[in-house]
């Protein structure tokens, strides 16, 4: 399998229900201070010009081209429009959702840090061969906010309410709280 490098474009898949949990979408305007666009999953990674699509980004300085390691610092910035924001917990998550263990509601926002952590994600590989600590396409993935320091797991939580989409994203405080819905697949774009 070929290696995750920084720079690369690619498609993320939800774990949910046996993997059909659908893909890392941008939809609509955000209404939350600092927000630029709504963030849920879709059945396709192409919804719209390239709202399914995330370039990975070194939150440390890593140059393009390094290979991402399990554990790093990452952000992921949506391509809708040429730059649809950057991965980002804002704002609480529905109390609904709250129920289940979430924390932050997940949209875009224009700076990759509208707060410290908000828009920074720890990337973790469940395993990958070789087991050299490098990701690779097709590896489960988990993504963790950093936000004060604990800004709760990238999951699918509830129907979304966004035109043609699947699921809500927000952030849990649980790793895989049901049915895979914190794990993530990544996919070349």
């Amino acid at each position: 399998m070929t290696e995750l490098k920084y720079g690369d474009r690619v498609h993320l898949q939800n774990g949910y229900n046996a993997w059909a949990g659908g893909y890392l979408d941008t939809n609509n305007h955000s209404t939350e201070t600092g927000g630029k666009y709504r963030v849920s999953t879709t059945a396709t990674p192409t919804r719209g010009q390239s709202t399914g699509t995330w370039e990975i980004l070194s939150a440390t300085g890593q140059a393009a081209g390094q290979p991402v390691v399990s554990g790093d610092l990452i952000h992921l910035r949506n391509l809708y429009g040429g730059d649809g924001g950057y991965l980002d917990t804002n704002n609480h998550a529905s109390a609904a959702q709250k129920t289940a263990g979430a924390k932050y509601d997940v949209s875009t926002s224009a700076a990759r840090d509208r707060a410290p952590g908000t828009g920074r994600w720890r990337i973790f590989a469940q395993t990958s061969s070789p087991g050299d600590q490098n990701i690779r396409l097709g590896d489960v993935i988990l993504l963790w906010n950093t936000y004060g320091d604990n800004g709760g797991f990238l999951e699918t939580n509830n129907v979304s309410t966004e035109t043609n989409a699947l699921y809500d994203v927000c952030t849990n405080a649980y790793f895989n709280r049901s049915s895979d819905v914190t794990f993530w697949k990544t996919i070349k774009a």
